[in-house]
């Protein structure tokens, strides 16, 4: 848990039990729920001995793992675990909508509007609105943690998924490719991620897996990343140098590794568009340093942690052992602050309805994290969660066992405010906190 003084400086984080005892002997009071955060009333920063926690960063296309640790002597003991869930699909989609809208407008039989030419330049280092959406969320999440711990360092893992490569599959030099930032690849972690470390084939998980040719290359296949996929031994053996289509004879099943194989290298674009707006981003507010996929990967193997993103921000960067690790992650959806918008189009991009201007209703706003303890009825019981809000004053409160409609006002009281996240909790998978 996140501990601040009296005045309301970071302190060294403290286990969900120490906080416990001080909010029970009436030292300490709730600062935030989410994440939880105590101050105490009787300790100043000058009276606490601080050591300082490091932050680790996994960044990814639709999901960023972030680690809060100690580090001492190439040891490091996990502290608190964060999962961040982008928006970026959803941002890309709602531009693409406002194009299309756009684009019919221009070509309709509407009334003159004189023609305008698009001759605005974008800056240099300019991102698309969705790819800024990713270092803009975890840049401020690691804001966030620093107002809330005592963090020294960043530790944040350099994507290496050069797409140039991986789709030339092969080396490229001289003229065909300029050595620079985009210089070297993984073909095979790529192939992990993008098959979610599953045997193409036969879906098996958890055993060996080799990269084999979906087009042998003895028939004339390419090295290409789209004729690569992951197969087990057992299916690799058994397919040997034969075709996909004759080694596959469902005609659903051979579609769909076809067209699995042959997805598109969108999600390493992302992630090797942002990677140094990311970390440029970090550095200029703490001491940055970055690491390999590669070395990440020989850490969490090497401490024998499953893969997970918040896991491998654990052991991002140099590190000797991992002495103990988080059981429960908590997971920030990015859900937005609302829209100004007043109206909703219709399939055409012309207003369809008008919305209320007033969005604060019996001093609660939708979004906020509130408790709901209601005495007697159908809703007897009590329901903390997420509130939609209504003039009427009935409200709906979204739980992690679904959802509450029709709560009156008068029994809802407010945790949190809503700050465009939403929030639930996971178990790491396989990993138990240990000593």
């Amino acid at each position: 848990m996140f501990v601040l003084d009296r005045h309301g400086t970071p302190l060294q984080p403290c286990p969900p039990a120490r906080a416990r005892k001080l909010l029970a002997k009436g030292r300490a009071v709730v600062a935030r729920h989410t994440p939880f955060t105590i101050r105490l009333k009787d300790r100043t920063i000058a009276q606490s001995q601080v050591d300082g926690v490091e932050i680790g960063v996994d960044p990814g296309s639709k999901h960023t793992g972030i680690a809060v640790f100690t580090s001492q002597g190439g040891e490091r003991r996990g502290r608190y675990a964060l999962q961040i869930d982008h928006r970026g699909d959803r941002i890309r989609k709602k531009l693409g909508q406002r194009s299309a809208y756009r684009r019919r407008r221009r070509t309709a039989n509407l009334r003159h509007r004189a023609p305008r030419f698009d001759n605005r330049t974008r800056p240099r280092g300019w991102l698309a609105p969705s790819l800024r959406h990713r270092v803009e969320t975890t840049v401020s999440w690691v804001d966030r943690i620093a107002r809330w711990s005592p963090v020294t360092g960043v530790h944040v893992e350099r994507v290496a998924f050069d797409t140039h490569v991986l789709s030339a599959g092969k080396p490229l030099e001289g003229a065909e490719y300029r050595r620079g930032t985009l210089h070297g690849h993984e073909v095979r972690e790529y192939l992990l991620a993008k098959f979610d470390r599953t045997c193409a084939y036969c879906g098996v998980t958890g055993v060996p897996l080799n990269i084999d040719h979906v087009h042998p290359r003895s028939r004339g296949g390419s090295d290409r990343v789209a004729n690569l996929v992951l197969a087990c031994v057992s299916c690799n053996q058994a397919k040997a140098d034969r075709p996909v289509e004759e080694f596959i004879t469902d005609p659903k099943t051979l579609a769909k590794v076809l067209a699995r194989a042959k997805a598109p290298l969108r999600d390493a674009a992302v992630v090797q568009s942002t990677r140094w707006a990311l970390w440029r981003a970090l550095d200029e507010r703490l001491p940055t340093r970055v690491g390999s996929g590669g070395r990440t990967k020989w850490n969490r193997t090497r401490n024998h942690l499953p893969k997970s993103h918040t896991l491998d921000s654990l052991a991002v960067g140099k590190v000797d052992t991992v002495t103990e690790t988080v059981g429960t992650v908590l997971v920030a959806g990015c859900a937005g602050r609302g829209t100004y918008a007043r109206t909703r189009p219709d399939r055409h991009g012309f207003p369809r309805l008008r919305l209320p201007r007033t969005k604060r209703h019996f001093s609660f706003t939708t979004g906020d994290l509130v408790r709901a303890v209601v005495p007697q009825g159908k809703k007897r019981g009590t329901h903390t969660g997420r509130v939609a809000v209504r003039a009427s004053g009935s409200f709906n409160i979204t739980t992690a066992h679904g959802t509450v409609q029709g709560v009156g006002h008068r029994y809802v009281r407010l945790l949190q405010r809503a700050d465009g996240y939403a929030y639930t909790t996971r178990k790491e998978q396989g990993v138990s906190s240990r000593p």
